[in-house]
């Protein structure tokens, strides 16, 4: 069994602590996040964003009847490089376990930047000659660095939740093992810079930040080559990009365009849910006003009224 690195390290759900408690899962050696569910005194659990990852897949089911009723129900989104197949998610998620959002992924070979899309190889070429990227050695002496862009990122596009990431969120993030960053600089000025977790053959594209100067510079089409041009390098064989921003994917959403452009491929993501309180779920169900078709758990969907007022 591997080392735990990256999602499946018990470091990363700790830097989640102020969106619920760690919870360990012994068999499988995943972990979730223990919440309050408001206005009740009961609790749920959901899985670290943005993937659940762990050891071994086919013991969750085990893991997740162990909890018994102490939690009304569990969420995760499974990581598509998991190693499971359908039937390990079914028998540990019998409630709900659909396709979520196609992930982009890229296949590494010798000269990586070949089969990238030509409009990418031409912002690369001309963000490499505005910016120099380098391999950041001791990624926590990144952190001062890393907030300011953060929290540009955070301003431009109105992040809010587990997604916007604290401070003491990140101060732990730069320390989990398999951390890999990178820096984006030009005359001295920090433009950007990108998080990477190496899980055995799989590199996670974590998250990437960035000046306004970045943006006009081309910087993140430098960071991301420079990236594929390092892990070409290294026993990593893939890298998992993710997906577009929000619940859905939009095929005009430049976030999910500008992870295409580097795809070799696309791997599914799972919607997972399981109900561990059958009892407990249908009365907090019961009484919420109607929600968002298959949400899950039902009890925490937005009411329809509230999305149709916006």
């Amino acid at each position: 069994m591997r080392t735990p690195a990256g999602y499946r390290h018990p470091a990363y759900a700790e830097s989640l602590r102020e969106f619920g408690t760690p919870r360990r899962l012994g068999g499988c050696g995943g972990s979730v996040l223990v919440r309050a569910i408001p206005g009740t005194d009961r609790l749920d659990a959901l899985g670290p964003y943005p993937l659940f990852a762990c050891d071994d897949w086919p013991r969750l089911a085990d893991d997740l009847a162990a909890l018994g009723a102490e939690l009304a129900s569990v969420t995760v989104v499974a990581d598509p490089f998991g190693g499971w197949s359908i039937d390990d998610l079914d028998r540990a998620f019998p409630d709900l376990r659909r396709p979520f959002k196609e992930h982009s992924v890229v296949e590494l070979g010798p000269d990586p930047l070949r089969r990238v899309s030509a409009h990418h190889q031409r912002r690369a070429a001309r963000g490499l000659r505005h910016a120099t990227v380098e391999l950041v050695g001791e990624p926590p002496t990144l952190l001062s660095d890393w907030l300011y862009l953060y929290e540009r990122l955070i301003a431009r596009h109105s992040i809010t939740g587990i997604a916007a990431f604290s401070p003491a969120a990140f101060e732990t993030q730069l320390r989990v093992p398999g951390i890999v960053a990178f820096r984006a600089t030009s005359a001295g000025e920090t433009l950007g810079a990108s998080l990477w977790y190496v899980d055995g053959a799989v590199a996670y594209w974590h998250l990437s930040a960035f000046s306004e100067r970045a943006y006009k510079v081309g910087a993140s089409f430098a960071l991301m080559a420079s990236a594929l041009e390092h892990f070409a390098a290294t026993d990593v064989r893939w890298l998992a990009l993710g997906a577009g921003a929000g619940l859905t994917t939009s095929p005009t959403d430049g976030l999910a365009q500008f992870k295409a452009g580097w795809a070799t491929g696309s791997r599914t993501a799972h919607l997972c849910g399981r109900v561990l309180d059958r009892a407990t779920y249908d009365e907090l169900t019961a009484r919420r006003p109607p929600a968002i078709a298959h949400y899950f758990p039902a009890y925490r969907a937005v009411p329809t009224d509230t999305l149709s007022a916006r």
